[in-house]
């Protein structure tokens, strides 16, 4: 165990007081607030790609993609305080430092997405970004995978089928299959467009016109998939003939984690009218922005407005340009490129000794991890093992998909090469317990 001579917390702090503060929790915070692992960590510290407990472990992060550039980063934290000390107030003021990030951040898109919409959670952002589709395309139905996450309000809960299942998705909306490319030799990767296209043929069958194509770009909740890009334009294509909108979710695929370049849709030659981000734009500070086509925000404007008292404060900005600096000064889309194809290498070799691992898919500092066993009940058990035997072993990770069975790995964007090391020798032990 290794244990920070620094650390104002004692090593022998006893088994007592965490579960004092578990059932403080519990009390206080109410049964929705479930905490990871059957032994939960009681962390107090966070530091680049390192996260450490009230005893003074450490454990190596590879699944927190909410710390984009890592835990803690000095720049950001200048940034945050420096703003603090001297203004934060709302956006109903004129403020240079929100249209110096609105440039910046506009800058990092297609020219075509003029404008930029802030909020202070993704879940408000694609909240706006379904208002503004169903607005300037008349239409109220949403098309969605089958196993999706987009938020926690009660528009974006409800396209979020990984949360509140399939009855939880009302009529008017549509989910298909997620473009699994592993099963069944691919079947739904290859045929999602045509899924598409069916969807929207069922809706119009019930008098109802489609509004948006709603896409995580990372499929992350599904599994964590990578399609071919041809399906995903010829799906995009069909929703727009249709007289939808695609809205690119980029939540967990955008800012650099793919490794091909800052947003996930690129990696597809998509065009969406939409793109919506939160989580790593702030790396941990509470932020959200909707990119969007000018003519669409005209029509909204016009018909309904919006304001939104914090997001895009002063604060926020500030925040954005440091995270946005960082990336780029630090050169962490072509560390996301390298290392996940390092780590990528690695994670294949352990398959090649694990008949457990079914298959291994990766886009720069993203993978999907597959683990098989004897029924869909078994693996899912069992790949819940594997996640609480690293957390024991000092690496943090999760698991994902319908079937609870696919490993989710997807660490700060500094992740280097002896992080990827610990990573698949901590996995590799884990397996061998299988």
């Amino acid at each position: 165990m290794l244990v920070s001579q620094s650390s104002p917390y004692p090593a022998n702090a006893d088994a007592a007081s965490e579960r004092a503060l578990l059932e403080r929790r519990a009390r206080l915070l109410g049964p929705t607030y479930r905490a990871f692992y059957r032994n939960p960590i009681h962390l107090v510290r966070g530091s680049g790609v390192w996260l450490y407990d009230a005893q003074g472990r450490k454990f190596l992060d590879a699944y927190n993609n909410v710390a984009s550039v890592g835990h803690c980063h000095p720049r950001v934290v200048e940034a945050l305080s420096g703003q603090a000390a001297t203004l934060n107030t709302h956006t109903r003021y004129l403020s240079e430092i929100i249209l110096d990030y609105a440039e910046k951040l506009l800058g990092t898109v297609p020219a075509h997405l003029g404008h930029a919409m802030f909020t202070c959670t993704g879940s408000e952002a694609n909240d706006l970004a379904i208002r503004i589709a169903q607005n300037s395309s008349g239409g109220t139905g949403v098309i969605i995978t089958d196993f999706a996450y987009h938020g926690a309000t009660i528009a974006t809960a409800q396209l979020s089928p990984a949360a509140v299942g399939a009855k939880g998705v009302p009529a008017q909306h549509r989910t298909v299959s997620a473009p699994d490319t592993f099963r069944d030799h691919g079947r739904a990767a290859h045929d999602f467009a045509k899924n598409v296209a069916t969807a929207i043929e069922g809706m119009r069958a019930k008098g109802i016109k489609p509004a948006a194509l709603l896409l995580d770009s990372a499929f992350s909740s599904d599994g964590i998939f990578f399609p071919d890009a041809a399906v995903m334009r010829e799906a995009a294509d069909i929703v727009k003939k249709a007289g939808g909108i695609v809205i690119a979710d980029e939540v967990q695929s955008g800012f650099g984690r793919l490794g091909q370049g800052m947003w996930g849709f690129a990696n597809y030659g998509l065009e969406p009218d939409i793109v919506t981000m939160g989580k790593p734009i702030g790396d941990g500070h509470p932020m959200g922005a909707v990119l969007v086509r000018p003519r669409l925000v005209a029509s909204f404007g016009s018909n309904t407005g919006y304001f939104n008292t914090f997001g895009g404060n002063p604060v926020a900005a500030a925040v954005g340009l440091a995270v946005l600096d960082v990336i780029e000064g630090e050169g962490l889309i072509a560390n996301a490129r390298d290392v996940g194809a390092y780590t990528a290498d690695l994670l294949r070799t352990l398959q090649s000794r694990h008949g457990a691992v079914a298959d291994i898919r990766h886009n720069g500092l993203y993978f999907g991890v597959e683990l098989t066993a004897d029924g869909e009940a078994l693996a899912a058990t069992k790949t819940s093992g594997v996640v609480e035997a690293m957390r024991e072993d000092g690496v943090l990770i999760s698991s994902c998909g319908p079937r609870g069975n696919v490993l989710k790995i997807r660490p700060p964007l500094p992740f280097a090469r002896d992080n990827a090391e610990q990573l698949a020798e901590t996995l590799d032990r884990a397996l061998s317990n299988w």
